[in-house]
């Protein structure tokens, strides 16, 4: 990669001390703040009429700078394995961001709305068009960049999305399916070189203008779509308004982390994830702390390691998978000098694992829950007690309950659904609906709560125990997978004749995509070791690679109900040995 870090030269930012368009921030952003850090802060019963993250939130810290009320960190601060950096005030981040807006709404014709698809890797852009399209009220959808062809022909055409903006690696994938989407009228690529048919990213930014007026975007207005995997069919939009990023900025919420403007903060969320969103956008940034961000195309324990004794990081959020190679894979005491609090979430985190970093790092782990649907729900605060195995408590305004499948309230220690009330108010920041699929959200509505699908008790502290999901859904370092998917990948396959796709327990990434497969009559006396593996390319070659089985078994015939359903539970009991 080029030099990013000659920022001035290769994005010719033009330094304004006026900040065209900016407008003061509301009266309800000029309150107290946490602990006297000097960040942003609601009272936990406000619910804003209006609201923008870019406006309200970003241009106040831009404020801040220019009056000297803020010290001179970064606000975004990106590397990569070959030494070069970026470094972004708040300034120059609404400065591209503006850029980015006007290429958007003027260059690309987008319209307050219209949907946007983000698929880019750890790269400084993809900041700059997630505020953008809040800017301009467009609606962005992050994607993974592991997604393949067939992926992001999916998301392309159900979402009618009118723009994508993705890397030179993934825009061959593009092309071949983009005389399927008629809603696509314009792709921008971030590369250093061009390709027929695409907009230059960079260019495009390098000449755009930084007066920009943000949209007045009400605080229910949609703002973001994620796609979740479900254990039948294809993956769910879900659907978040702007009040997900106002959430940030509650005091109730604040607490979990406690970031100030002097934190570094590095959250290692693959960009197509939610947890990106909050931990690598919203929360350091609501408080005015800088956001750390290494490229780390692949996970590398050592990496990670010499990343967190070199940088200044403060904080770091990460799945339980990535704390989990660190301690497997570097024998030696691990002591990071300016380290100081480290929170986990996306799978469950064994007690043993907890006491262990603990042990070799001197610092405590702190436990998060939530979904896409919810963003973070529940977590232990910091500073609060752990009591290892739990995820903590709710978190406020969420309220949480274990239920039973009609929505009553269980006692204490019984296991039920974790449920999320809401009626009669329904709390800020939950998803708004599974886009175009009312049936899908109404099956979700359980009596006064939002059922979640995974189980839990609740203890009388009210400190939640999660105990697995009631669905299918696979969690494998941090990727939530549907079975569904990865069988629909298998089935391409002339080997396969069925196919059952469960989690199995692992030592790293705690549990793995586990296929059992019954093959068609001329596949039988193939070597399954060979096939095995070719099985595994072919899933990686049609889906997105983490999707792929890591562990494959060939059976004469699947578990099935008298109606012919697939009894994955069978599968799944024989793996984690409870027949």
């Amino acid at each position: 990669m080029q030099r990013l870090m000659r920022l001035h030269v290769f994005w010719g930012i033009r330094q304004s001390q006026s900040y065209h368009g900016f407008h003061p921030a509301p009266w309800y952003l000029y309150c107290r703040s946490l602990s006297g850090a000097g960040g942003l802060r609601w009272n936990d019963h406000n619910r804003p009429a209006e609201f923008n993250f870019a406006s309200n939130v970003l241009d106040y810290w831009t404020q801040m700078e220019q009056e000297g009320k803020r010290g001179p960190n970064p606000a975004l601060w990106w590397v990569d394995n070959q030494g070069d950096e970026v470094k972004w005030s708040f300034g120059e981040i609404t400065d591209l961001s503006r850029c980015v807006a006007n290429v958007l709404t003027q260059t690309c014709g987008l319209q307050q709305g219209d949907r946007l698809a983000l698929i880019l890797p750890r790269v400084p852009e993809w900041w700059l068009v997630a505020i953008g399209c809040i800017r301009a009220g467009i609606v962005f959808m992050p994607g993974t960049t592991q997604m393949k062809a067939k992926d992001i022909l999916y998301r392309l055409q159900v979402s009618k999305a009118k723009g994508i903006v993705t890397t030179d690696t993934l825009a061959p994938e593009v092309d071949s399916v983009v005389s399927e989407c008629p809603a696509l009228k314009t792709k921008l690529l971030v590369s250093h070189h061009s390709r027929q048919g695409w907009l230059d990213f960079r260019s495009l930014i390098k000449s755009a203008s930084t007066d920009h007026t943000c949209v007045k975007s009400k605080t229910l207005d949609p703002m973001a779509i994620f796609f979740t995997s479900g254990t039948t069919g294809l993956p769910k939009m879900v659907k978040h308004c702007h009040g997900l990023a106002w959430r940030s900025s509650l005091p109730s919420c604040r607490k979990l982390l406690q970031l100030n403007p002097s934190d570094v903060l590095w959250c290692f969320s693959d960009p197509g994830w939610i947890l990106a969103v909050l931990g690598a956008l919203f929360e350091p940034w609501t408080a005015g702390s800088t956001l750390f961000v290494h490229h780390l195309p692949q996970f590398d324990a050592k990496v990670i390691q010499q990343t967190l004794c070199k940088y200044p990081i403060t904080q770091c959020l990460a799945a339980p998978a990535v704390y989990r190679m660190i301690l497997q894979q570097i024998s030696t005491s691990l002591r990071f000098p300016a380290l100081e609090h480290c929170a986990t979430g996306g799978e469950a985190l064994l007690p043993e694992e907890q006491e262990e970093w603990r042990r070799r790092t001197g610092l405590l782990l702190y436990q998060v829950y939530g979904q896409s649907e919810t963003g973070i729900a529940c977590g232990t605060l910091r500073g609060m007690k752990i009591k290892p195995g739990s995820m903590g408590k709710s978190i406020s305004p969420l309220d949480i309950q274990i239920i039973d499948d009609k929505g009553n309230i269980l006692p204490i220690n019984t296991e039920g659904n974790i449920g999320i009330r809401i009626k009669p108010t329904k709390p800020m920041g939950l998803f708004m609906c599974y886009e175009d699929n009312p049936g899908k959200t109404a099956e979700v509505e359980c009596g006064d709560f939002y059922n979640t699908g995974d189980r839990a008790t609740m203890d009388e502290d009210g400190y939640i125990w999660f105990l697995g999901r009631s669905d299918d859904i696979i969690t494998a370092s941090g990727y939530r997978i549907g079975p569904a998917e990865v069988e629909n990948a298998l089935a391409e396959h002339p080997a396969v004749a069925e196919s059952a796709v469960v989690s199995s327990p692992d030592p790293i990434r705690r549990e793995v995509v586990k296929a059992f497969i019954v093959l068609t009559p001329e596949f039988l006396s193939h070597d399954q070791d060979q096939l095995t593996q070719e099985l595994q390319q072919h899933v990686k070659s049609v889906t997105a690679p983490y999707k792929y089985p890591r562990k494959v078994e060939f059976v004469p015939e699947l578990p099935k109900t008298i109606t012919g359903k697939i009894k994955r539970s069978e599968l799944r009991k024989k793996e984690y040995g409870q027949m």
